[in-house]
């Protein structure tokens, strides 16, 4: 096929796009600050390059073809991207600029966000946008710049900065502990163990670290993040493990204990990491030097 045929110029398309959003060529017309006749024509020659329908006049109005339908969903996340990445960097001239960063949902919401508000304080130019994340993935691939991700090693193929050990600590409501008192391991035969999905081994790794399992465990329901398993710890279903600064609240405030004051170090880490080359990228180096400069971030 023709090369021409497969990239149309970006009048035509932003012609369509409109159109197709408005379902109106008046209303697109308006938008783009051209006559509605000039605007029609511009849909016309589209679809005579495309050598298909992409509207079907009903009426006195427009409406998008199943093929139009179709190039509109492709075409109109294309032009959003584009006006987005112009956005981004008209907004670097300014010292602005924005980040998408995955992360762990309940660090996110129970250790970034309490904090996020500093870094905007310092930076309010600068917009970090979210986006829950659990288990691998390609950053690049999933549109991501970095990651806060727990793991042993560094992330393959990323610059990684260490920014929190995990410290793993038994916790339990009050109500369960007057009915089981929890002193050691072996108190934990008739108390459902609850576990985290992407954790499924971390009993075993704290028993193996206390000397040894009792005989008898009850494992209890699994949850997909652990803030889930916090709230179920809570309402007294079972005890869990999980790392300690993420109950900081809760353990202070006395609706949760921690019987064992142990704090297992699993040997893994928070890491906030991203791509070699967009470690000059003035958004991302922004949020990097406050986020490894805060003072709950621990070597």
């Amino acid at each position: 096929m023709n090369p021409r045929t497969l990239t149309p110029s970006m009048s035509l398309l932003l012609a369509f796009e409109s159109s197709a959003r408005h379902l109106s060529y008046t209303k697109a017309a308006a938008e783009l600050s051209l006559t509605q006749s000039a605007v029609s024509r511009q849909v016309q020659a589209l679809q005579d390059l495309l050598r298909i329908q992409l509207f079907e006049r009903k009426g006195r109005a427009i409406a998008l073809t199943d093929a139009g339908r179709i190039y509109m969903r492709e075409v109109g996340m294309a032009i959003g991207r584009i006006r987005n990445a112009t956005l981004q960097v008209t907004a670097m001239q300014a010292g602005g600029g924005s980040i998408d960063l995955a992360l762990l949902p309940t660090f996110g919401a129970r250790w970034l966000m309490p904090r996020l508000h500093a870094f905007y304080a310092g930076h309010p130019k600068v917009l970090v946008h979210l986006h829950s994340r659990i288990g691998d993935f390609d950053l690049e691939a999933a549109g991501m710049d970095a990651v806060i991700r727990v793991a042993e090693g560094p992330a393959p193929g990323l610059v990684s900065h260490r920014l929190l050990e995990e410290r793993m600590v038994l916790v339990a409501s009050p109500a369960l502990l007057e009915k089981h008192p929890v002193a050691g391991p072996d108190d934990l035969r008739d108390v459902l163990l609850l576990r985290v999905a992407s954790r499924a081994n971390i009993w075993s790794e704290w028993f193996d670290a206390q000397g040894g399992a009792p005989r008898q465990l009850c494992f209890g329901p699994t949850f997909e993040v652990t803030s889930h398993l916090i709230q179920a710890v809570a309402t007294g279903i079972g005890v869990g493990l999980v790392p300690d600064f993420l109950v900081e609240e809760e353990l202070a405030s006395g609706q949760l204990a921690a019987p064992i004051g142990y704090r297992y170090a699993s040997g893994k880490h928070y890491q906030f990491a991203y791509p070699a080359h967009k470690s000059s990228y003035a958004p991302l180096a922004a949020f990097r030097d406050w986020l490894l400069g805060t003072p709950a971030a621990r070597p």
